[in-house]
C-alpha cells in the first residue's frame, strides 16, 4: 500500500508479456468517452421509450435527467480515478473500498454486461442499419439455423479484436478519427434537420392518447424502464477511467476527459432526440429499433436517409470499437490481482491485452446469438446502473475512511453530487425491475454468478497488493 493515499501500487509487467504502456493524452481520452457513449443506444432506444411512455416531453425530460446523472457520475469517477489512476476503473475502486469479492464481481459483470452486452447490441444494430445498403443482411435469411444478421455481427466482433490486438496506438488512432467523423456527422444531421428537413414541430408536443390509459404504477414502471434505456445510452461516461493506466497524466487529464466528453454527448443526445420527434410522431416512432432511419426518411427523403444512415453506421461501429478497446483493461487488472486468472493479464509486445480481448470476444458472440437488441440493452443497463452506483458510493466511503488521502481532483458539490446520483439510480432500478422483471432478474443473477465464481476459484480471503497499471 502507498502510505500517502492508502491505495494499491500498480504492479509491473504481467506474466508472459509486457505491461500496458502510457501513451494516451487528453484528446484521445475525451474521444474514448464520446465514442463509448455514442453507440447503438441513441439510435434505437427512443423508439423503445416511445412505445412505453408515448409522451415526447417526458422522454426529453428523462434524457436531461440522464445527462445530469452522467455528469454527476463523471465528477465522482474523476475523484476516484485521479486518486487511483490505474487500469480497471470501478474494479479498482470497489476492490479498494469494499474488498476483493466485490471488486471481482464488478469485473465479472463488466465482462458479461458492462462491455460484451453493449458491444453485442451495438453490432446487431449496426448490421440492421447496414441492411439499408445491403438488404440481404436483414430478414429471415439464415445459415445453419442462425440468422445472417447475427452471423455478420459475430464476424464483426472478431474484426474489431484483430484491430485492437495489434498496435495499441493504431486502435486509439482509429478511435480518434472515427469519433471526429461521428461528432461532425451528428452535428450536420441536427443542423440540416431544422434547416432543410421536412418535419413537423407539432410532433415535439404531441401526446399519444394511449398515455392517458396508463395507471400510476404503470407510469412509474415505464419511467424507470425508460430511464434504464437512457442510462444505457449514457453508459461510457466513465470510459476514460478504464484506460487510466495508459494515460500520460491521469491525475490531471482523467477528470477533464470524463466531464468534457460527457458534456459533449449530453448536447448531442438532446439534439438527436429533437430531430427524431421533429421527423416523426411518438406513435410513428414507437417500438422502432431503427428510429434514426425512420425520422431521417421523413425529414430528408431517400438520398438524405442514405447519408444519415452512413453516419449512424460509422457512429455505432466506432462505439463498438471503443468498448472493445476499453473493456479488456478491466479483465487485465483482475488478472494482475488473482493468480487463478493470471492469463487475462498477458499482453503482446505492443501492450495489447490479447487474452482478455479474446475472452471478451467469446462472451460477446454468445450474447449476440441470445437476444433482441432491446432485451440486451435493458439487461446491460440494469447491471451497469447497479455497479456504477456502487462505485459512486466509494467516494463517500473513502472520504469517511481515508480523509487525508491524496485527492488531486475532488467531486464538485460533495456530498450532494454522489447522494443525488445514488438516490435517482436507486429509484430507477426499483421501477425498472417492476417494468422488466425478466431482464432485471438476469442482471442480478449475473452478479450472484460472479460471487459464486469468486468463492469457487479464488482461494483465501487475504488482501493482495498490486494493480495492473
Amino acid at each position: 500500500m502507498n502510505g500517502s493515499s492508502g491505495v494499491a501500487v500498480p504492479a509491473g509487467p504481467g506474466p508472459g508479456g509486457s505491461a500496458l504502456r502510457k501513451h494516451i493524452r487528453l484528446r484521445s481520452a475525451t474521444a474514448l468517452v464520446v465514442a463509448n457513449m455514442i453507440g447503438a443506444g441513441i439510435f434505437t432506444t427512443t423508439g423503445f421509450q416511445a412505445a412505453d411512455i408515448r409522451h415526447p416531453l417526458i422522454i426529453f425530460a428523462l434524457w436531461i435527467v440522464g445527462g445530469i446523472l452522467a455528469l454527476l457520475g463523471a465528477l465522482c469517477y474523476g475523484e476516484l480515478g485521479a486518486m487511483m489512476p490505474y487500469a480497471g476503473a470501478e474494479y479498482v475502486y470497489l476492490r479498494e473500498t469494499y474488498g476483493r469479492a466485490v471488486g471481482f464481481m464488478s469485473a465479472f459483470v463488466s465482462l458479461v454486461a458492462g462491455f460484451s452486452a453493449p458491444i453485442a447490441a451495438a453490432l446487431k444494430s449496426f448490421v440492421i442499419y447496414l441492411g439499408h445498403f445491403l438488404p440481404g443482411l436483414v430478414g429471415e435469411t439464415s445459415v445453419g439455423g442462425v440468422g445472417v444478421t447475427d452471423l455478420t455481427a459475430v464476424g464483426l466482433v472478431w474484426v474489431l479484436i484483430l484491430l485492437h490486438a495489434g498496435r495499441v496506438r493504431v486502435g486509439t488512432g482509429f478511435n480518434d478519427v472515427a469519433t471526429a467523423f461521428k461528432v461532425g456527422g451528428i452535428l450536420a444531421i441536427i443542423l440540416a434537420a431544422f434547416a432543410i428537413g421536412r418535419g413537423d414541430a407539432a410532433n415535439l408536443t404531441f401526446v399519444s392518447p394511449s398515455f392517458q390509459e396508463l395507471s400510476r404504477s404503470e407510469t412509474f414502471a415505464a419511467l424507470g424502464t425508460s430511464l434504464i434505456f437512457v442510462m444505457f445510452c449514457y453508459s461510457g461516461w466513465n470510459a476514460a477511467a478504464y484506460m487510466a493506466g495508459e494515460m500520460e497524466n491521469p491525475r490531471r487529464d482523467l477528470p477533464r476527459a470524463l466531464l468534457l466528453g460527457t458534456g459533449i454527448v449530453v448536447v448531442l443526445y438532446l439534439g438527436l432526440n429533437a430531430v427524431y420527434f421533429y421527423g416523426g410522431s411518438v406513435d410513428e416512432l414507437a417500438g422502432r429499433v431503427d428510429v434514426g432511419r425512420v425520422a431521417s426518411e421523413a425529414l430528408f427523403g431517400v438520398w438524405g436517409v442514405r447519408l444519415v444512415t452512413l453516419v449512424l453506421c460509422v457512429s455505432i461501429f466506432a462505439s463498438a470499437s471503443a468498448m472493445t478497446l476499453a473493456g479488456p483493461r478491466v479483465y487485465y487488472a483482475l488478472g494482475k490481482d488473482f493468480p487463478s486468472f493470471s492469463m487475462l493479464s498477458r499482453t503482446r509486445q505492443s501492450g495489447a491485452p490479447a487474452v482478455a480481448l479474446v475472452c471478451q470476444g467469446i462472451v460477446t458472440s454468445i450474447i449476440i446469438l441470445s437476444g433482441r437488441v432491446d432485451q440486451i440493452q435493458q439487461y446491460a443497463g440494469f447491471t451497469l446502473s447497479l455497479f456504477a452506483s456502487l462505485a459512486v458510493s466509494c467516494v463517500i466511503a473513502l472520504r469517511i475512511r481515508r480523509p487525508a488521502a491524496d485527492r488531486p481532483f475532488r467531486a464538485w458539490g460533495y456530498p450532494l453530487s454522489p447522494l443525488l446520483f445514488l438516490a435517482v439510480s436507486g429509484w430507477m432500478m426499483f421501477w425498472a425491475f417492476r417494468g422488466r422483471p425478466v431482464e432485471s432478474t438476469l442482471a442480478l443473477l449475473t452478479v450472484v454468478s460472479g460471487g459464486i465464481i469468486f468463492a469457487l476459484a479464488v482461494p483465501g480471503t487475504h488482501s493482495v497488493k498490486g494493480q495492473g497499471g
